[in-house]
């Protein structure tokens, strides 16, 4: 029997802020959270792209030294949202640690900060240098580190899923999460994912010649999502989280429930793993609804992906049309805070929860002429006062996966 899941909690450290109140005001009065990229010597003269989506959130380990031990910034940032989520939802103690919640959390490729440390030292031509690599630098780095330190810091004994997929670790996540709750295997799921700040990130998409590069000294100007002008994507940093529950087990200890999770899909395009694929996001769209037992014109909102990239946009857009038409209203989130990589699914989600609450749309920033190759889907251009009562996040990652949530509003 197949079980309802539900979003009890949620929480978010990005570039367009960490509180709720903070995200909403960036989104109703269009402010970007995208500046220039930091300095990092050579590194950073080589880079074509200058512009970062960076968060104003200080690195301070307040954590017990048992815990922060064994954490780089992409596991700190998880296990903010998580300890922010657990302070909110009003869980048992006994339930955390149960076995009965799990985690599905992951990141793009652990610490990369720290791996670029454990490498400058090996690489070096003193070998005493191998001295400084401590013996939890490995645990800092690893690909799994988030979802393990948030196990670690709160005692969770239930399943451990830790995607890493690129764009689309975190969808993946809050989708393995929903599909452990709703077959019976976990009760709960803290499900989200997160990305540190590096240059080496920035330089590998610079050298695919994918980052945004005309914007440099203008960096609040970029990405633009389906725009003449866009020029590709902007690297972001940050995470997110959503706390999963079995409906009736929700209801019962009287949680507030923010939304339902009616629909999920995965699936690949099964060739090149840079280009998008029209038929592979199709078929993510339509196993999706399929899945969520909705058809195309029950979705009020889509929340694209649309990362600003030359080809990116315009496939999405006209697999977007190909389904929906131009009923739906569609816009880019990562025109506020750029691609947040591993964390962009999950913030996507938390920002889409937010807008549902609050009843309003966000329009795409910067979308200031929309291509003409993208004009068949319906663009939001400024806010708009509507209810959401279907959304859909989509995402998409290098390696040709495609992934979909729908979400409902809980009535």
């Amino acid at each position: 029997m197949q079980r309802r899941v539900v979003i009890t909690e949620c929480a978010a450290i990005t570039p367009i802020g960490h509180t709720r109140k903070e995200i909403l005001h960036h989104l109703v009065n269009g402010i970007s959270g995208v500046g220039k990229l930091r300095e990092d010597g050579l590194l950073t003269a080589h880079i074509h792209s200058g512009v970062f989506g960076a968060v104003d959130y200080p690195i301070e380990y307040d954590f017990k030294r048992r815990d922060r031990k064994t954490m780089g910034p992409v596991a700190y940032y998880a296990c903010q949202v998580a300890r922010e989520i657990f302070d909110k939802a009003g869980l048992d103690p006994d339930f955390i640690t149960s076995g009965r919640l799990g985690v599905a959390f992951g990141s793009t490729h652990g610490s990369p900060s720290v791996q670029r440390q454990i490498y400058k030292e090996f690489f070096s031509e003193s070998k005493s240098n191998l001295q400084s690599v401590g013996a939890v630098d490995y645990l800092k780095s690893m690909v799994h580190t988030t979802a393990v330190n948030i196990t670690k810091m709160f005692g969770i004994t239930g399943r451990v899923l830790s995607s890493s997929t690129a764009c689309t670790t975190s969808s993946q996540s809050i989708g393995f999460g929903y599909e452990m709750i709703k077959f019976g295997v976990q009760d709960a799921m803290l499900c989200g994912g997160a990305d540190e700040y590096d240059t080496t990130t920035v330089a590998v998409f610079d050298n695919l010649l994918a980052c945004s590069t005309r914007f440099n000294d203008t960096p609040h100007l970029t990405p633009r999502p389906f725009d003449t002008r866009r020029d590709g994507l902007v690297v972001g940093e940050g995470a997110g989280a959503v706390l999963l529950e079995e409906y009736e087990a929700a209801r019962k200890r009287g949680a507030n429930i923010l939304g339902e999770i009616i629909g999920f899909s995965c699936s690949n395009n099964g060739g090149d793993l840079i280009l998008p694929n029209i038929d592979g996001i199709s078929r993510t769209i339509r196993i999706g609804l399929d899945d969520a037992r909705i058809s195309a014109d029950d979705v009020d909102f889509v929340s694209a992906h649309a990362t600003a990239t030359k080809m990116g946009d315009v496939i999405e857009a006209q697999a977007i049309g190909s389904i929906y038409g131009d009923g739906p209203a569609v816009t880019g989130l990562k025109s506020y805070m750029g691609h947040t990589m591993g964390s962009c699914g999950a913030i996507e989600t938390v920002l889409t929860l937010f807008m549902m609450a609050e009843g309003i749309i966000a329009p795409t920033l910067n979308l200031d002429q929309v291509d003409d190759r993208c004009r068949m889907i319906r663009h939001v251009r400024q806010i708009e006062e509507t209810d959401i009562r279907i959304a859909s996040v989509q995402n998409f990652a290098f390696g040709g996966v495609n992934t979909c949530l729908f979400l409902k509003r809980f009535e």
